[in-house]
């Protein structure tokens, strides 16, 4: 059951759900119900596109046409040739004309730079000198005499209206450009948003004179107050926030942006989080994984590089229900819903490359391209569709502006480093032995205690510690190995080295005639009857132990080995 402040709303078609916390701030725009697209925020890592700064340049490159910025981040920033230019029209010169960038930069020159994309990895954040500052309808060009209309109004006739009417109103030598949401607004709404850009504008100046460089000289909103201004439009039915706080604030904000949306804004009193009531938490561990299933029953398979992204299309569980031909075509016009969903969810950028599953009909492979087509249309991130290759492979491309729903919740895996993969045990195995073989030949003690995983101690101690005891005559030492499963696989480690004596007492952790309260892990892999648990991870053969597994037992410990020791139940 869902509480809100307000009660009595219908069912939406859109909706803004923010969740917020003193770690982060969430928000998730749902179409008919699923999210579309996630934005996260946190106070430690503040993003910085959109900002504006007094930078120096570091050096310039001629070779590469492009220029480092120091504008005071961790790395300088990049500034290309084409994004140097203090305004696009000097840009776009003949071939002939074109300047390079040693003639528009010099090492040492302080700029004003914004940034267009963030720091990614190891790249630095790259920059432009063509300024842009977007208010609620418009979108201030103060280095530019240009006129643009959103891609998103199609009308023909509201576009020319718009223009016409943002014409008498831009302010010499300077550009504007209307906003999806200004789509029918009226010429007050606009210089509304003058009166705030302008004079906005004019601080920036002011700081940039009066600051040193590198420095922040304007910095954009937070991410409650983008997403009111960037999203928040009468096309959605529902914004809803879990803190009332920032309940209070957007009313606030409103106030001044739209007063007519404030009604559509609600305070989540629910009692599990806000993304658990919509849903939008199990969306966010879909999106981290590997493979997507398909309403209809197929599955996507996507792939990441640093280059570009794959995505496999397979028919998975559905087996359709006239002929091949519209099975494939169902689960393709599927997938490609999907995936434009999953793009955006995950914030997806750069080189898409698509593999549909095979189609033999030319109208099939046009129906699959127009819904992918059709669905991107809601994507307000800006894409293109090259079409098909010679193998039938789908390519686009979609502007690339922050890291990923990926980058941002997950980190590199620090065993495999991202592979994905670790290596088999035997390999493994065989890899210890023969770096223990080398460590041995130099080691003046004549013991040596080692913990490794227990798939691998169990394959290097082998059938009775026969392994282990001609590797233990081989390099002439006594090997005590203690298998861990917190250890990883491909890892080991040297505990210590020393006296037998001293040794033996570190690597048996229990004597014959002790008793110990353990817990049965798992069945005797060749005696199920038996059951086995660890102490300081050296095995305990408890007998009959095998029904408790789970459970914990009082044991006796009649008998210690070199590799395990045996116990009995005391029950």
């Amino acid at each position: 059951m869902l509480f809100l402040q307000r009660v009595g709303c219908r069912q939406m078609q859109k909706k803004i759900i923010i969740n917020c916390d003193s770690k982060q701030t969430r928000v998730a725009l749902l179409e008919d119900g699923k999210p579309v697209e996630v934005y996260l925020e946190r106070p430690v890592h503040q993003r910085v596109v959109g900002n504006i700064y007094k930078g120096v340049v570091a050096n310039v490159l001629p070779g590469m046409q492009a220029a480092f910025v120091d504008i005071g981040l961790e790395r300088n920033a990049f500034l290309y040739v084409d994004d140097a230019f203090p305004c696009p029209e000097e840009a776009v010169e003949t071939p002939r004309r074109k300047k390079t960038i040693e003639q528009l930069l010099k090492s040492g020159e302080e700029i004003m730079v914004q940034v267009v994309k963030e720091p990614f990895g190891s790249k630095g954040a790259r920059l432009t000198r063509q300024i842009t500052i977007p208010g609620r309808n418009l979108v201030l060009m103060p280095t530019v005499d240009y006129i643009g209309i959103s891609r998103r109004i199609e009308d023909p006739q509201e576009r020319e209206r718009l223009r016409q009417l943002v014409a008498q109103l831009r302010p010499g030598g300077a550009g504007l450009i209307v906003r999806t949401a200004g789509e029918g607004q009226e010429e007050d709404y606009f210089r509304q948003d003058l009166n705030f850009l302008l004079p906005l504008w004019e601080r920036i100046q002011d700081r940039f004179r009066q600051k040193s460089a590198p420095s922040l000289v304007y910095q954009d909103l937070d991410l409650i107050y983008r997403i009111i201004r960037d999203l928040f439009t009468e096309q959605i039915e529902q914004l809803v926030v879990d803190t009332r706080y920032e309940y209070e604030k957007i009313l606030e904000a409103l106030e001044y942006i739209d007063p007519a949306l404030k009604k559509k804004v609600y305070l989540y009193r629910g009692k599990e989080t806000v993304f658990e009531e919509y849903g939008v938490e199990t969306e966010i561990e879909r999106a981290l994984s590997r493979t997507v299933w398909l309403d209809c029953g197929g599955y996507l398979v996507l792939d990441h590089t640093e280059a570009l992204t794959v995505v496999d299309v397979n028919t998975g569980k559905y087996i359709g229900k006239t002929n091949l031909a519209d099975t494939v075509l169902k689960t393709n016009l599927d997938a490609a819903s999907e995936i434009v969903r999953q793009i955006r969810l995950r914030d997806i950028g750069g080189i898409i490359i698509i593999d549909f599953i095979d189609m033999e009909s030319e109208e099939h492979r046009r129906l699959v391209l127009e819904r992918l087509a059709e669905k991107l249309r809601e994507d307000r991130t800006r894409s293109h569709i090259l079409g098909l290759t010679g193998l039938g492979l789908v390519e686009m491309t979609r502007k690339k502006a922050r890291q990923g729903l990926g980058a941002v919740l997950q980190q590199t895996c620090p065993y495999c480093g991202g592979r994905g993969k670790v290596l088999t045990v035997d390999v493994v195995s065989a890899r210890t032995e023969r770096s223990l073989r080398q460590f041995l030949a130099g080691l003046d003690e004549e013991a040596v205690l080692v913990e490794m995983h227990s798939s691998v101690a169990g394959l290097l101690i082998g059938p009775g510690g026969s392994y282990l005891s001609r590797l233990e005559e081989e390099t002439g030492k006594h090997i005590f190995i203690r298998g861990s499963d917190a250890i990883h696989i491909e890892k080991y480690h040297i505990i210590q080295t020393g006296s037998l004596q001293h040794i033996k007492n570190l690597a048996y952790p229990v004597k014959a005639g002790e008793r110990h309260e353990v817990k049965i892990e798992e069945p005797h892999a060749n005696n199920p009857y038996d059951g086995i648990a660890r102490i300081g991870g050296f095995v305990i053969d408890v007998h009959e132990g095998g029904a408790y597994v789970g459970e914990k037992v009082m044991v006796e410990i009649v008998e210690v080995s070199r590799t395990f020791a045996r116990a009995k139940l005391m029950i």
